[in-house]
């Protein structure tokens, strides 16, 4: 009987899951405790307050929803490049890179760096494309 175990790609796999919840916790820091007439966070109408949020805080919100937009095909990726026998170790790199330009991308963008933010979202893409295609054979 084999043993079963979390890989790294699977551990990058739960990071990527907790990246848009970070992300949200970002747009909504420093807003707990403040009253909801000098800004402060709303939760009787989480959407409404996060669609008035200006500058960083509203690209924190916006990385939030990218963050989720990117985590199928990610989550999609690692299976499918498990499921075809690729090798571990190109898996669990690949992986590791694409947590770290989604970092990256989420730095630029709350950062209000836009060149940057697009070349770590297409790295993002390209890395996943990567995955994917790692067990064909």
């Amino acid at each position: 009987m084999t043993t079963a175990h979390f890989t790294l790609a699977y551990w990058c796999v739960l990071i990527a899951a907790l990246l848009p919840i970070f992300c949200a916790g970002l747009a909504k820091a420093g807003t707990f405790g403040k009253p909801r007439s000098q800004g402060g966070y709303d939760n009787d109408n989480p959407r409404v307050w996060l669609a008035n949020l200006s500058d960083w805080r509203a690209r924190a919100n916006v990385a939030q929803a990218n963050s989720f937009e990117a985590l199928p095909f990610f989550i999609g990726a690692v299976v499918i490049a498990h499921q075809l026998g690729a090798l571990q170790g190109r898996v669990d790199l690949l992986a590791l890179v694409y947590i770290v330009l989604r970092l990256l991308y989420i730095t630029f963008y709350v950062g209000g760096l836009s060149t940057l933010r697009s070349l770590a979202w297409a790295g993002g893409l390209l890395v996943n494309i990567a995955i994917l295609f790692s067990g064909y054979n």
